[in-house]
């Protein structure tokens, strides 16, 4: 059983930054493919970024590309995603998610959530304008 807690959300001003943080139990995160998605109210959750397992590569939605780093650090257990340049558009609950045996064979397998076993409880993060 793998048991995630994110931190590091909270209240930014557009353009500034933020670290979200995703604390791994259960397993090496470097033992599993993780992922960040985030759900604005009214919406459906959407994918964010993920760190495939096996070579450590990354994919990106197009809305955070180049702005978002998904990382991890094998030493803490934990998994980072580095924010900058943030927008309003970015507010939602951010969720760390984690997959140890699903199959992923493009990026539209990281890019689903059922794809992934295990999932944190959500940290706010709310840009002003």
């Amino acid at each position: 059983q793998v048991q995630l807690v994110e931190s590091g959300g909270g209240l930014v001003q557009a353009g500034g930054s933020l670290r979200l943080s995703c604390a791994a139990s259960g397993r090496t995160v470097g033992s599993l493919t993780m992922g960040w998605f985030r759900q604005a109210p009214g919406k459906e959750r959407e994918f964010v970024a993920a760190v495939k397992r096996t070579d450590s590569s990354t994919y990106y939605a197009d809305s955070v590309k180049g702005r978002f780093t998904i990382s991890r650090d094998n030493a803490k257990n934990t998994g980072y995603l580095q924010m900058n340049s943030l927008i309003p558009e970015d507010t939602a609950v951010y969720f760390c998610a984690a997959a140890m045996l699903s199959p992923f064979v493009g990026k539209i397998d990281y890019m689903r959530p059922s794809q992934y076993n295990y999932w944190g409880q959500g940290t706010q993060v709310t840009v002003s304008s």
